[in-house]
């Protein structure tokens, strides 16, 4: 798996999940499902991509969003991952 692609991805696909309300990623957490989608890079590797929606810490606080991609190979066992947490006032925390 090309590391550089694969943070690529992630960066890509938590910038739409970063202009999402709040509201929107805290209903996902409460439900606690992930999303999950397969995609093809400009490489042509396919790649699977998952995005959990977490509590960070307590019910109804602060959301913490983590993406993960790996190609299915033996990485699926040590994804390539970033995250983000959002507070109920719509702040960043820790940026």
């Amino acid at each position: 798996m090309n590391k550089s692609e694969a943070h690529s991805i992630l960066s890509e696909c938590l910038a739409r999940y970063c202009s999402r309300p709040y509201a929107e990623l805290a209903a996902r957490a409460s439900k606690d499902r992930a999303d999950t989608s397969e995609i093809a890079a400009p490489s042509g590797t396919r790649y699977q991509l998952e995005v959990e929606f977490v509590w960070d810490g307590k019910p109804n606080a602060d959301v913490r969003v983590i993406a993960s991609v790996d190609d299915g190979g033996i990485r699926a066992l040590v994804p390539v991952t970033e995250s983000f947490i959002l507070s109920p006032d719509g702040r960043f925390v820790g940026e």
